[in-house]
């Protein structure tokens, strides 16, 4: 037997974030499933395009580079935070239920 270290299972895609095995799925859902009390077998299961594998390397990857991944995560909370001040903005949601009763309401 020979032992060879398998590179992580992550991908970054052109918008800097990072997804697991080859999916959609991204290391943000992987390591707050985890941190929730999730197992790698119950994350597997609530996402059948990961496989197993991929999911304990991910949570190996996280725990050896917690540091980095947690500011990495940090980044993505002030990204998102920041792109749900501009579509509140530029969409407020106050009055939505009103305004799509209004919209149903109206005639063709």
């Amino acid at each position: 037997m020979t032992v060879v270290a398998d590179p992580p299972p992550m991908t970054a895609g052109p918008d800097g974030v990072f997804r697991v095995g080859g999916t959609r799925v991204t290391l943000d859902t992987v390591v707050g499933a985890f941190l929730d009390g999730a197992s790698a077998e119950t994350i597997a299961d609530q996402y059948p395009s990961l496989e197993l594998a991929d999911v304990y390397a991910a949570i190996a990857y996280y725990l050896r580079h917690r540091a980095e991944v947690n500011e990495y995560l940090a980044r993505r909370r002030e990204q998102a935070a920041a792109t749900r001040q501009r579509v509140e903005a530029d969409f407020p949601p106050e009055g939505v239920r009103a305004r799509l009763l209004a919209r149903r309401n109206q005639p063709s």
